[in-house]
């Protein structure tokens, strides 16, 4: 993001109020509602789920010095995996983010998202290298 929209997100200077908070519980809500908004995705009794939001400057991108890193944790019980979960949490903070800066820029990218663990269910752990 251009350094002007990160600066006010720092500052809590976003008119529509805390980015990052407002972001954090719109993920959280992502994460509970997936199986709602994703076509053949079954609803999971979710025992935990956090949503981190960190502002990140001279981030390594190439059109913008600025970003706002975004990390969903969801955990449950069964054998199952929470991934699409995940997913989700992540995506509708992004897109949080977006919709209360999209007044001072539209020109914001969302990318890489991704999963970058997972343990347990059938398929067992896995990590990205």
């Amino acid at each position: 993001m251009h350094r002007e929209t990160y600066e006010l997100i720092k500052a809590d200077g976003i008119k529509k109020g805390n980015v990052l908070t407002v972001a954090q519980v719109a993920g959280i809500q992502g994460a509970k509602a997936c199986s709602q908004i994703i076509p053949l995705c079954h609803p999971i009794n979710l025992t935990k789920v956090s949503v981190d939001l960190r502002l990140m400057d001279n981030a390594n991108a190439p059109q913008y010095d600025c970003a706002v890193d975004i990390e969903a944790m969801v955990k449950c019980k069964g054998e199952t995996g929470v991934e699409m979960e995940a997913l989700s949490a992540v995506s509708v903070a992004a897109l949080t983010v977006f919709d209360m800066c999209k007044a001072v820029t539209k020109s914001m990218i969302i990318d890489g998202i991704r999963v970058v663990e997972k343990s347990g269910g059938k398929s067992g752990h896995w990590k990205q290298e």
